[in-house]
């Protein structure tokens, strides 16, 4: 594991002067980083005193910060406080100033002020509730990343309804599980969407989704791409008829903190999705705390997150940019259309100052040529962000060096869909390694520990979190059994993540992906991104998914899919050269036996690689529902692979 004297940035100038974590500091007497986090493990004092200082709004102060009377699993946060998301995004705001930019893969650009982005919501909230929907009701959102979709989710914070965002790439039968399970009354949709200059029929998978799903009363239809499209007469309502006649002033619900605001599904690629449910503090508390510490967004910030409103990352972004009173920016479309260099163009153009990106992404853009992003002025950037999954170090320096011209920090988020934001990350006065997480996130009492629940230091270990944080899931949508069983049963009353994690020496967090995904090798544990980073550390290699399978002597066995670097073939001689890579980066005990060779590996559109459907592809077992994958034919290249 890397040394201090691997550190490869350390902050400087407004990083440390000006950062709005630094104004927190300040304020309340703390020196260093390692003092802000043993002083943010005071959880209460934290997000009270932060959410203070990030100036969170409330109709009414809250009492209690923190009550666990029933239990640590459903801990319920600032008792008798009432306020609303949509109060603190939209309507504390300066009219005039810039909330949302919208891009389309061709060039397509909408842009709307606070005011002008209050007023939309404002009349859609109407037009809900000329409908009869009302506090509580639930709303799925099946919209491609274009304005009318922020719209539509910042209307249900609005009036009190609850918002159910689903992912826009998904087939009708992953909607459908979602809206039934939720009991969802509207759907809102578009005709159709764009992606490489192909129109999908988003209006035809909300038509098959609704069908046996008897609670849904109306599909609200936003005319992206003015094609036809089947309608039901009576349940199918444009959306510019809806809001025709509609004031442009609608009270903003007062909302009890824990009053849900958004019932959000993991992608569901282990089973049956799971509906996350996050309340109007929560979100607020976790976004906030996030863009505003360690993305150091202000006024006048431009964040732009590559994401979809059905990730976590699409409504933590828009709610923690619109909050600090910056502009979200939102993107519809393919990242290297018609262009390779779309998104590096999109920076340039509209001065973006914060960015964020997964991995998987990453690794793809290198392919196409360092060339598409030197020919762009990236200097508005203060922040690289990331997340989704572990870092290989090739593809972190290129990040690092390439887009940031070294000079910026990668502020790596490690969390997911159930806290509705990270467990560990970087801030922007951390010295950073490359990969690492840093440390816990601010008033996140994490710890790595091993098999008994000791915390380990310098070893491999499992992630978890031994106290409550307000953005929690407040259980699973109609399983609450299966929420207790799946984080507070491993550890009875600590929270089990399920992810590999290692501190080093130094005291530097790095994330090594799902515990579930570990492979054991005669006894010893290792991190498929451990192998995949050595694998990437080669020449030739641009992309790597590891699995374990099993041996009869081992117990297992390691096998590597591998997608080269344009330039190099696959060969016998370079499968060899491979395996004897990892094992002068390793140690021979961690040889893979087999390395194959693809041409793409299979992810889901937030860019995470699929290793367990890998596995089960590989193995020749069902690879089940492939509706959250991207690129399913990538599923046939790990079969046929040699």
């Amino acid at each position: 594991m890397n040394s201090v004297s691997d550190v490869i940035w350390r902050p400087y100038g407004d990083y440390v002067q000006k950062s709005n974590i630094r104004r927190f500091m300040v304020k309340h007497g703390i020196k260093t980083y390692e003092e802000l986090v043993k002083r943010s493990m005071d959880i209460e004092w934290f997000w009270d005193a932060a959410l203070k200082d990030l100036g969170v709004e409330w109709f009414k102060p809250y009492s209690q910060v923190l009550d666990v009377s029933e239990g640590i699993e459903w801990a319920e946060w600032f008792i008798d406080g009432k306020l609303n998301i949509v109060h603190n995004t939209l309507d504390k705001h300066e009219k005039s100033k810039r909330a949302l930019i919208w891009v389309s893969e061709t060039g397509e650009k909408r842009t709307l002020t606070f005011g002008e982005l209050d007023e939309e919501v404002c009349r859609i909230a109407n037009g809900l509730k000329s409908l009869g929907i009302r506090k509580g009701d639930l709303l799925g959102i099946l919209m491609p990343m274009i304005p009318e979709t922020i719209m539509a989710l910042f209307s249900a914070f609005k009036i009190g309804s609850i918002a159910v965002p689903i992912f826009s790439g998904f087939k009708f039968d992953s909607v459908k599980i979602r809206l039934k399970d939720v009991g969802a009354k509207v759907l809102f949709t578009s005709d159709a969407s764009t992606r490489r200059g192909r129109h999908l029929p988003i209006k035809e998978i909300a038509d098959k989704s609704v069908e046996g799903v008897d609670t849904i009363k109306h599909l609200i239809v936003t005319k992206r791409m003015g094609v036809d499209v089947p309608w039901t007469e009576n349940r199918d309502i444009w959306w510019h008829e809806l809001v025709k006649n509609q004031s442009t002033e609608c009270p903003t619900e007062p909302m009890n903190s824990e009053d849900i605001a958004m019932c959000l599904y993991s992608s569901g690629t282990t089973g049956k999705p799971k509906g996350t449910i996050h309340s109007h503090a929560g979100i607020l508390a976790q976004a906030t705390k996030e863009v505003g510490y360690y993305c150091d967004v202000k006024v006048g910030d431009t964040l732009f997150w590559l994401s979809d409103l059905g990730w976590m990352m699409g409504p933590w972004a828009v709610v923690g940019a619109l909050h600090h009173g910056a502009t979200n920016l939102i993107f519809e479309g393919a990242i290297d259309y018609p262009e390779p260099d779309r998104l590096w163009a999109i920076i340039e153009k509209h001065k973006v100052t914060a960015f964020g990106i997964a991995p998987t992404a990453i690794r793809y853009l290198i392919r196409l040529g360092d060339e598409w992003v030197t020919k762009h002025d990236l200097s508005s950037l203060r922040i690289l962000g990331s997340t989704g999954e572990p870092w290989d170090d090739t593809s972190w320096l290129w990040y690092f060096k390439t887009v940031g011209k070294g000079k910026l920090p990668i502020i790596n988020f490690s969390g997911g869909t159930e806290i509705f934001g990270c467990f560990l990350s970087p801030l922007p006065i951390t010295e950073l390694k490359p990969r690492t997480v840093r440390g816990p996130g601010l008033g996140m009492d994490i710890d790595v520990v091993n098999d008994r629940g000791e915390s380990v230091r310098n070893q491999i270990g499992t992630l978890i979190c031994r106290r409550p944080a307000p953005s929690m899931t407040r259980g699973f949508w109609n399983a609450p059994g299966r929420y207790i069983d799946t984080y507070w049963s491993t550890l009875p009353g600590v929270w089990y993540h399920g992810d590999l994690a290692i501190v080093d020496k130094d005291g530097f967090w790095f994330l090594l992906g799902r515990a579930d995904d570990v492979i054991k090798v005669s006894g010893m544990r290792v991190g498929p991104s451990e192998i995949e980073t050595a694998l990437t550390s080669h020449p030739a290699v641009s992309e790597v998914a590891t699995i374990g399978i099993p041996h009869p002597l081992k117990g297992q066995g390691i096998v590597s899919f591998v997608v080269l670097k344009t330039g190099h073939s696959a060969t016998d001689e370079l499968r060899e050269e491979l395996r004897q890579h990892v094992g002068k980066v390793m140690g021979k005990p961690f040889i893979p036996e087999e390395v194959r060779f693809v041409t793409a590996l299979p992810k889901t559109r937030s860019g995470k690689i699929v290793r367990r459907l890998i596995k089960r592809a590989y193995l020749g077992e069902d690879v089940g529902d492939l509706s959250s994958v991207e690129n399913p034919v990538a599923i046939d290249y790990i079969s046929d692979s040699q």
